[in-house]
Order: structure tokens, then sequence, then C-alpha cells
């Protein structure tokens, strides 16, 4: 069994924009990909015109298969859909969010961050004093 959930859509790995918000939002809703970043600067191979670049994976333990194997690759990232989430402008400041929203995650941070019906509601509840 795996420490981490598989993506929702194994044939829709790779397909997402390179480009997504980073970490926030406090839960998620669906897992898409697990990434993990090539660099360059740290010995990774060229082909990429330069720029840092990714490679896609449908399960944890084979994203951290490649990165553990390949020279200048980052730890595996997670690439997640969120479809309400917890937007914190200021320190403190909590808005509850109902709109999409696509983020890289550490991996670590899935643990207990599972969207169920109330979870915002409670987080929002116990954060701002109520």
């Amino acid at each position: 069994m795996s420490k981490y959930p598989d993506s929702i859509a194994p044939a829709s790995v790779g397909q997402y924009p390179a480009l997504a918000k980073s970490g926030g939002g406090y839960f998620y809703d669906e897992i898409l990909e697990y990434r993990v970043w090539c660099h360059r600067e740290d010995g990774a191979p060229h082909g990429m015109e330069g720029d840092d670049y990714f490679f896609a994976f449908a399960t944890y333990e084979e994203a951290l298969r490649f990165s553990s194997e390949t020279r200048g690759a980052e730890a595996p990232l997670i690439l997640i859909r969120q479809l309400q989430w917890v937007d914190e402008p200021r320190a403190g400041q909590f808005f509850h969010e109902r709109s999409e929203r696509i983020a890289e995650w550490r991996v670590e941070w899935l643990a207990g961050s599972k969207r169920e019906a109330g979870t915002i509601e409670n987080f929002l509840a116990s954060s701002n004093g109520a």
C-alpha cells in the first residue's frame, strides 16, 4: 500500500500546466500528479533549453524512485486541486474560498489535509476564536 494517494486521473498526468500556485489553501480535494523538478545548475541532464523542468508521475513511489536516481532532481512535490480552500491574506485572517485552485505542495502536507464535509467550517471556527 502506498504512503500517499495516487493520481485521480493517471491518463492526465503530465498534461497540467507547469505553472501553478505554490502551497496554501490548507486542504486539498484531488491529487493530480507528483512532480520531480530538475535543475541543470545542480547537475540535471541538459535538454530543456536551459530552464528547470519536471517529470510527472501518477504515484509517489515512482516519483521518489526517479528523484533518488536522477542527478539534479528535487524531492517529489504534489500537484493538487482545491475546489474549496482557505485564503489567508494576512497571518491569522482566514476566508473560505469556493473556486478551483491548482497548487504544488510538499508531499508531507497531505497528512490530515483531505477536505471533507465541514472541514473548512470547523477549521475557521477554531481558528477565528468562535
